[in-house]
């Protein structure tokens, strides 16, 4: 029996490049699409390069295709070359700092790029999962609303009815989102739009912060891979606000994977998901600063801002009950422990 075809966008970046060499060992075969824009955006830390040496190495039958996701006739003859079963569209502009200054290019990259793509796929698979990686930065600075109580390392909800974090009703509008977060959202009701309006089976997780020791952190993106380098590494670190107590979950992308395969096993019209580690796996930036700094025996230099970042969260921890009901058998299956655990071995691994 001839494998199934997945195309899986994004694919030299962290949960794209999981998720082929994911998919390639489960009996797919996997065309990637990544031209290595991260690079552009961020510089050099930002190459996606040794990821993409990685996947061909451990996808078997990968197939690369160097295209920009806003090439609208190539992405769409793509689409119909590979007739795919399954789309996983993980590529992106994801900085909300980076927007601010080429708002084109990311709402080109983000809510553009995720159109085109769901058009091709109604025209030529349209039984096929669309899974997209939207982003918890769809909500804005609502959450920040959420009432909150200043803890000895962090901030929490102050109510229990947020003891599980925040889920899926919370409003998208009446916010400000950073361009960023606006993109995101135009792609995420675009998503969700597709799926109603014409019965596809797409879903929308929205990430909170994914990650692993294959992420390209930058200082703009990536929160616990960037911040791992810069105590390894010795390099300058910028806490913007929050008296250092803001607040995020973790989700390895293993799990993320797992998601997506769930997903993609028992697909629905339009649905929507927070995906995140939820409160077990939730840290808080001065949390993080002394794992990171016992973990390697070092000491990072940090500046403390006054000015948060503009549309910054306090606190986020994803609620999950929405997705587990729905997929029971998925769970979050890679402890904080273990994340950072991972991020030592692969420092000992590069020494």
């Amino acid at each position: 029996m001839a494998a199934k075809v997945a195309l899986v966008t994004g694919s030299s970046g962290l949960v794209g490049s999981e998720t082929a060499i994911y998919l390639a060992n489960h009996g797919w075969t996997v065309h990637g699409v990544d031209n290595n824009m991260r690079a552009d955006f961020f510089g050099p830390d930002g190459d996606t390069t040794p990821n993409l040496a990685r996947v061909r190495e451990s996808a078997p039958g990968f197939v690369h295709h160097d295209v920009d996701i806003r090439n609208r006739a190539r992405i769409v003859e793509l689409v119909g070359e590979t007739r795919p079963a399954l789309i996983v569209h993980a590529a992106a502009q994801p900085s909300h700092d980076l927007a601010a200054s080429r708002p084109v290019d990311d709402f080109e990259v983000n809510a553009v790029g995720t159109l085109t793509l769901l058009e091709a796929a109604r025209r030529e698979c349209p039984e096929s999962p669309f899974v997209f990686l939207s982003t918890n930065k769809v909500y804005g600075d609502a959450p920040n609303e959420i009432p909150l109580v200043e803890l000895e390392t962090r901030w929490d909800y102050a109510d229990d009815e947020f003891r599980d974090g925040v889920g899926e009703e919370l409003r998208i509008d009446r916010t400000l989102h950073s361009l960023f977060g606006a993109s995101k959202a135009a792609a995420d009701l675009l998503v969700q739009e597709y799926g109603r309006y014409f019965d596809l089976p797409t879903v929308c997780f929205r990430g909170g912060c994914l990650t692993g020791p294959h992420h390209a952190g930058v200082e703009l993106h990536g929160f616990l891979a960037y911040l791992a380098k810069a105590v390894r590494e010795g390099l300058p670190y910028r806490v913007y606000g929050h008296k250092a107590k803001q607040v995020r979950d973790n989700l390895h992308s293993l799990d993320v994977c797992r998601a997506v395969v769930a997903f993609a096993d028992n697909p629905r019209p339009g649905a929507v998901y927070n995906l995140g580690g939820g409160r077990e796996n939730s840290v808080s930036m001065i949390e993080a600063i002394e794992r990171f700094e016992d973990l390697y025996g070092k000491k990072l230099e940090w500046e403390y801002l006054e000015e948060p970042r503009v549309g910054d969260h306090v606190c986020y921890i994803s609620d999950l009950t929405r997705l587990r009901g729905d997929y029971p058998a998925w769970e979050v299956s890679v402890s904080l422990d273990e994340i950072f655990e991972q991020f030592g071995a692969a420092a000992l691994a590069r020494a």
